[in-house]
């Protein structure tokens, strides 16, 4: 079965040719921060994954399909008081898409987020452009809070973000 196929592990600098190949592409980059480099080279990859080998707990994930790196998922911890939250990010590679590996890797990290990090919310922001995003996180039971209006510069354009979240059942 092909969701027995898509798995979430650490990375290792072994994965950087493949990460910085699948990465640098536009159409990935189009939902994503603008802190994410465009283009994206090699070195990116490596200095991203010698950071996830400091993360402690761990954070960011590689996504594997068919024991191939396909993408990135991660959750960002936040801080203060809102240290029991944390937003969830993720990418797959174009050549990849379709395949259900987003909607694996999203219940993946969200049982990884609420069994092993205890948080009690996680939470993610998507361009309004971003229906399948949307639609990947709704199969996983998170749900619409709102849209912030005309929230998000990206390539020029000013878009809303559509914000989603879960909370842990073990906490409510």
């Amino acid at each position: 079965m092909k969701d027995q196929q898509i798995k979430i592990r650490e990375l290792e600098l072994s994965d950087k040719l493949q990460l910085a190949r699948l990465a640098n592409n536009k159409n990935i980059w189009n939902n994503l921060r603008d802190y994410i480099p465009n283009p994206y080279h090699e070195n990116d990859a490596e200095s991203f994954i010698k950071f996830t080998k400091t993360q402690n707990p761990k954070q960011s994930f590689g996504i594997e399909f068919k024991n191939e790196l396909c993408g990135v998922i991660s959750l960002i911890i936040q801080e203060d008081v809102y240290r029991k939250s944390a937003e969830i990010g993720y990418w797959i590679g174009e050549p990849y898409w379709g395949n259900g590996i987003a909607t694996k890797a999203v219940a993946l990290i969200t049982k990884y987020g609420f069994e092993k990090l205890n948080l009690i919310r996680i939470f993610s922001g998507i361009f309004e452009h971003n229906i399948a995003s949307m639609r990947t996180l709704e199969k996983n039971g998170y749900s619409k809070e709102g849209i912030f209006q005309k929230a998000v510069v990206k390539n020029g354009r000013i878009l809303d973000e559509h914000r989603y979240f879960i909370i842990n059942k073990n906490h409510e």
